[in-house]
This record gives C-alpha cells, sequence and structure tokens, in this order.
C-alpha cells in the first residue's frame, strides 16, 4: 500500500532522515519508536510532503506521489494527523467534520461519510453543537479520526496518538487503529508509549539517527531486551 524508498528528509541544509526504506500493507499496524531527535516526526513529515528539503521516493499503491502536495496526497487516499491536537478549535465538531471532507463536492455524498463516522464515534453525535475547544482530549482525538475518516483514506500516518491522553482512553486510541487497520487501512504511527503501541501493531521500525536500524515484527521488538532497555524502561 505505502512504499518509501532512500527517504532523506531535514530543515535547512541538515537532512534528519538518512535513507530510510519502510513498507506498510493494507490491513498492519506500523509504529516507529525512537529516542527523541531520532527523526521519527521528520520522517512522517517528509512522506507528507511538508518539509522542502526532502528525496527519495513515496509511492502509493503502485503510483509514485513523492513530488504531490498534502492536500493532493490527501485525494490520492494519504492522510496525516500531526502530533498534538489538531481540531479547529473555535469551530463546532460538525463544521469540524464537514472541514474533513473539503474535497469532497457532492454535498450527498459528504452527508453521507460524515453519519458513517458519527456511527464509528457514536459518541460525537451528542456533541455536534460544542465547541471542538471545550471537548476533552480524548474527545478531540475521536475527532481528529472521524475527520481524517470523512476522505476514507488508504493509508493514515499518525503522530504520537496517545500523548496526552488518560490511560482509558489510549486503550480506545488504539483499539480504533486496529479497527481501522482490519477495514483494509494501513496505519503508521509514531508513538512513545512503546509497549501498548506494539503490542496494538503488526510490526515495528526502531528509528536512530535518522536511520532504520531495525525492522521487525511487534512480538519480537517486544522480546528484543536491547529494545526494552532502550525504549521501554527496562533495566
Amino acid at each position: 500500500m505505502l512504499s518509501i524508498r532512500g527517504l532523506r528528509a531535514g530543515y535547512g541544509g541538515r537532512m534528519i532522515v538518512d535513507g530510510v526504506d519502510l513498507d506498510v500493507a493494507a490491513g498492519e499496524v506500523v509504529t516507529v519508536i525512537g529516542q527523541n531527535g531520532a527523526g521519527k516526526s521528520t520522517l512522517l513529515k517528509g512522506i507528507a510532503n511538508l518539509l522542502r528539503n526532502r528525496e527519495g521516493a513515496v509511492t502509493l499503491d503502485g503510483e509514485n506521489v513523492f513530488a504531490l502536495s498534502a492536500q493532493d496526497l490527501l485525494g490520492r487516499g494519504l492522510a496525516f494527523i500531526p502530533q498534538g491536537r489538531s481540531v479547529f478549535p473555535g469551530l463546532t465538531v460538525a463544521e469540524n467534520l464537514r472541514m474533513g471532507g473539503f474535497l469532497l463536492r457532492d454535498p450527498v455524498l459528504l452527508r453521507q461519510r460524515i453519519e458513517a463516522q458519527l456511527e464509528a464515534f457514536p459518541a460525537l453525535a451528542k456533541l455536534l453543537g460544542q465547541l471542538a475547544a471545550n471537548l476533552s482530549g480524548g474527545q478531540q482525538r475521536q475527532l481528529e479520526l472521524a475527520r481524517t475518516m470523512v476522505m476514507q483514506p488508504k493509508v493514515i500516518m499518525l503522530d504520537e496518538p496517545s500523548i496526552g491522553l488518560a490511560p482509558q482512553v489510549v486503550e480506545q486510541v488504539f483499539a480504533t487503529l486496529r479497527t481501522l487497520a482490519a477495514g483494509g487501512r494501513a496505519v503508521l504511527m509514531v508513538e512513545q508509549n512503546v509497549r501498548r503501541a506494539l503490542q496494538a501493531s503488526d510490526r515495528g521500525i526502531v528509528l536512530e539517527l535518522g536511520r532504520a536500524r531495525l525492522q521487525d515484527k511487534a512480538a519480537a521488538l517486544l522480546g528484543d531486551e536491547r529494545v526494552a532497555r532502550l525504549y521501554m524502561g527496562k533495566r
């Protein structure tokens, strides 16, 4: 579904990500882990064409999409939810959902897509008139996911989806990502909650100094002593 080859990306004259290869298949959840400064967020931004300084190849469903803008990538099926809250705080839940379908020109289709997401996220159906700024962190994360899914992307990339959330809400978020993958989506995420993210993933990638040093099945990484020591706090 998503294939990355030799991706280099950075800021100014400095490349932070240095030649990363990775693949994410339909129905698969892949987590990128690494120390702060390893280039995890830069990797996602490089894939999404949000950085000027980038080289390499990005293909989506076999199509070369490296040069496409972030908006065009969304239209082709690649969505990116950045770190922190990306809701429009001054808009209502209903308005945020409509913004998620801004590329759709058919109002009937847009309404159908929104209704489908309200069925998938029933808690939001009771909050349609609420300003997004007044929602809890967990509700805002649900809104981000629902708004993203209005476009029915093939690939969803997320940067730290569990950040700032209560443990119970974290479980709900990871369960939702598994559900999306079960529906045929490819999910690529960066996550600091390494143990829980790998438990919810099929594969993991260890990024060190901008390079993919290790790629393996999530279960294998969970049992790797070096990964446990460096990224899960085990001594």
